[in-house]
């Protein structure tokens, strides 16, 4: 990293894919649920990978599946859904790639 740049980000990015189930109206005004999954996560948003094209400043949910009884008892049982805006969009091949700020910081 150069001396001139210095990173703005008040939380750091962590690159962890982690599957998640998207919830709201996509690019064309539809109500959709998709699985999609994340490339990198901070407490202040996510970036996703998505099957469809989501609107920049759409509000969708984003919920976390529940791991499987038989997982580990170091996993939390469940995680409340994220609240997310959409504020970046891209195309890549046949995936969408989706910047998403979350309403309310986690963690």
């Amino acid at each position: 990293m150069s001396p001139l740049y210095e990173e703005r980000r008040r939380f750091q990015r962590i690159h962890l894919q982690v599957p998640l189930f998207i919830r709201g109206r996509d690019a064309h005004g539809e109500q959709f649920l998709e699985l999609a999954k994340t490339l990198d996560i901070s407490g202040l948003g996510a970036f996703i990978t998505c099957p469809r094209a989501l609107a920049v400043n759409e509000v969708i949910t984003l919920t976390i599946p529940a791991p499987s009884i038989t997982s580990s008892a170091l996993v939390p049982a469940g995680m409340p859904p994220i609240q997310g805006r959409v504020k970046r969009h891209q195309e890549a091949g046949d995936v969408h790639l989706i910047g998403v700020e979350f309403l309310k910081p986690i963690g």
